[in-house]
């Protein structure tokens, strides 16, 4: 099977060479309108936000390398002020954005990053399961989700070593300090309730030494990508707290269809957004749906009973992964057969590298798609 495989991608890769060769070098409208551009996609004042993680490992680690740098800027204008507000020359700040406009140019020199070359190089990485010649969209998602692993754990690292006072490789709850975005911003969601305080650390806990490894503490971080069943137990817990109005402990229906059903309709259909049914509508889905979860019957729903939707009201990497795979499948799936082939992808390159192109705006025949920026 391996031998067919690399025989398929040589063929493939010879014709498209082929074919490049007896083609001018740019489409008169690439090299105009789809400059790419490094990402400012990560926010200090909100790291848990969500934002889709670049298609290709080198754009991300050129990313990760310069919010890296932003991040020890911040980190060193909280920790130490005294040297922030020693006046130092204007001039020093210049060489760290003449190394982003570098990269860029990095990304823009067909020498150096030729985004079809990249695609030859990256296809028989993503065409895994199985090794045929196709990329499926499971793939694809298998794909982004290894890439948000990646960044989410490369983010987890760089928040520990704040915390981590000691520096003994773990984290306690007396070290940990909730983000100043979260205390000082009154519609942040979650402090007013259980999020970064003890019951949220304890429940990250999973071996209950009352510290957290990297690991433990990357679940504290980001619960929703946790397998963990005391922390998936804690998020229900919290979804009851958020929700249950009149305090009664459990969530009644009112309470679920105003808030819940809606998050799990946006889960389930992904053109929920295009359209407005009306109350009357939903309702009869909502109480159907209500009934199956309430187990024992008795029209509330317990935390334990939220369970099995948990993961739709706080979706995870692998739903944001399978959004952007389909994305990408919808744009170049030329022949609508639900994969794509290496040539497939080659003929739409800047499908798989929007969320990092700028168009010319005077551009008007161009049709740009910024769903993942």
């Amino acid at each position: 099977m391996g031998k067919v495989s690399a025989i398929i991608y040589i063929a493939v890769a010879l014709l498209i060479l082929f074919l490049i060769s007896h083609s001018p070098k740019k489409h008169p409208n690439h090299s105009r309108h789809r400059r790419l551009k490094l990402r400012s996609s990560f926010s200090f004042s909100n790291p848990t936000h969500h934002e889709p993680v670049a298609f290709d490992p080198l754009v991300a680690d050129i990313e990760r390398r310069r919010e890296d740098r932003q991040w020890e800027k911040q980190y060193l204008e909280h920790t130490h002020p005294e040297l922030v507000n020693d006046h130092a020359p204007g001039h020093e700040s210049q060489p760290e954005w003449e190394d982003f406009m570098n990269a860029e140019d990095y990304l823009n020199d067909e020498d150096k990053f030729n985004v079809t070359n990249r695609l030859v190089m990256l296809f028989p990485k993503i065409d895994a399961d199985p090794a045929d010649g196709f990329v499926t969209e499971n793939e694809l998602t298998e794909w982004h989700l290894q890439q948000a692993a990646k960044e989410v754990l490369h983010r987890s690292m760089r928040e520990m070593e704040v915390h981590d006072k000691n520096h003994d490789g773990f984290v306690s709850f007396a070290e940990y300090e909730p983000p100043s975005w979260v205390k000082n911003d009154n519609n942040s969601f979650g402090y007013d309730m259980g999020w970064w305080k003890e019951e949220h650390f304890n429940a990250s806990d999973a071996n209950g030494d009352g510290l957290l490894n990297i690991t433990e503490f990357n679940d504290f971080l980001h619960p929703s990508d946790s397998k963990s069943p005391k922390l998936l137990h804690w998020l229900c817990k919290e979804e009851v707290r958020e929700r249950d109005t009149d305090r009664d402990g459990k969530v009644n229906f009112d309470e679920f269809f105003h808030g819940l059903f809606d998050l799990v309709r946006n889960y389930d259909e992904e053109d929920h957004n295009s359209s407005h049914p009306s109350h009357d509508s939903l309702e009869s889905p909502a109480r159907h749906l209500f009934s199956q979860l309430d187990k024992d019957g008795d029209r509330l729903l317990s935390e334990e009973e939220l369970l099995p939707i948990i993961g739709k009201i706080h979706p995870s990497e692998r739903y944001y992964a399978k959004q952007q795979a389909d994305y990408i499948i919808s744009q170049a799936d030329s022949d609508k057969d639900g994969r794509l082939s290496l040539l497939e992808m080659i003929e739409n390159p800047y499908v798989f590298y929007s969320a990092i192109f700028s168009e010319d705006e005077d551009d008007d025949d161009y049709e740009y798609h910024d769903e993942f920026r």
